[in-house]
């Protein structure tokens, strides 16, 4: 009878591999594979949330906190994940960053942080409109945060997806943006929705800052979101560093080899 009872654990992993917990974190979901790591996809109230597990876990289980686009350009995730990071995903689209938003991280950052043990200080990572959220959140959340990563990011939502500057503009995406945050069009000009609204907080703490951005951007015009992030925050004593792509657009974004994106999360994170 202990035979029969030691075996089976071992019976359910084979007969239904996808229904018991994650090993690792005891995270749930459908499992899967990316990139040659384990991939759990879960609902976390009523939330899409995805979880990819290192091989090994480094000390402190640090994790990269994807915003939007994920498995986009991924070879930094992928690099990161090598190094015992986990990558983690939480769906705010269409909110622009809002307060909604903020909200749906801050029970997504509590689950993983009080359930599965998780570092407290996540690395931040936001690729274009992702750069909305990454900001918004670090802002009303600065302890909670070791460095952020913005990729051609979006800073100033009357730059993208107002196009109230030199860029393209989003179409109906503007009047998404001005629904969201509960503003009108003349409103925008004043509210302190965006990014370059809310650094302070960041500066208080010294968080930080890394952006990879193509110089050549008509999308995301540089001179209307990371350079006003770097003034402003630079002004505040916060440090950033900006890697530019001379001749390049919106796209492609990240780098070809991810070495020093991956050298300043790991100096943040687990190399502090």
């Amino acid at each position: 009878m202990k035979v029969r009872f030691t075996l089976l654990p071992v019976l359910l992993c084979l007969l239904f591999p996808t229904l018991l917990p994650s090993a690792a974190g005891e995270i749930p979901g459908k499992a899967g594979n990316w990139n040659g790591f384990e991939r759990r996809d879960f609902s976390h109230e009523g939330l899409k949330c995805i979880v990819v597990v290192p091989k090994s876990v480094a000390k402190g289980k640090p994790w990269v906190w994807r915003a939007r686009f994920f498995g986009h350009q991924p070879q930094a995730d992928i690099a990161l994940l090598k190094l015992g990071f986990h990558v983690c995903y939480c769906e705010v689209g269409g909110l622009f960053g809002n307060k909604e938003a903020v909200e749906r991280w801050n029970r997504f950052h509590a689950y993983l942080t009080g359930e599965h043990g998780f570092s407290s200080q996540p690395a931040l990572e936001g690729m274009s409109r992702g750069g909305l959220i990454i900001y918004n959140w670090a802002s009303a959340n600065p302890g909670k945060v070791a460095c952020i990563y913005g990729d051609a990011p979006v800073c100033d939502i009357r730059s993208w997806p107002g196009g109230k500057g030199k860029g393209k503009g989003g179409g109906g995406a503007w009047r998404g943006a001005l629904k969201a945050h509960g503003i009108t069009d003349e409103e925008s000009v004043k509210a302190p929705v965006s990014p370059i609204h809310k650094l302070g907080p960041l500066a208080k703490v010294k968080i930080p800052l890394l952006h990879v951005v193509g110089a050549a951007d008509t999308v995301v015009p540089v001179e209307e979101n990371s350079a006003v992030i770097v003034e402003r925050y630079r002004k505040l004593g916060g440090e950033i560093k900006v890697i530019s792509k001379p001749g390049v657009g919106h796209h492609p974004h990240a780098l070809k080899d991810p070495g020093p994106i991956v050298d300043f999360i790991r100096q943040h994170t687990i190399g502090r």
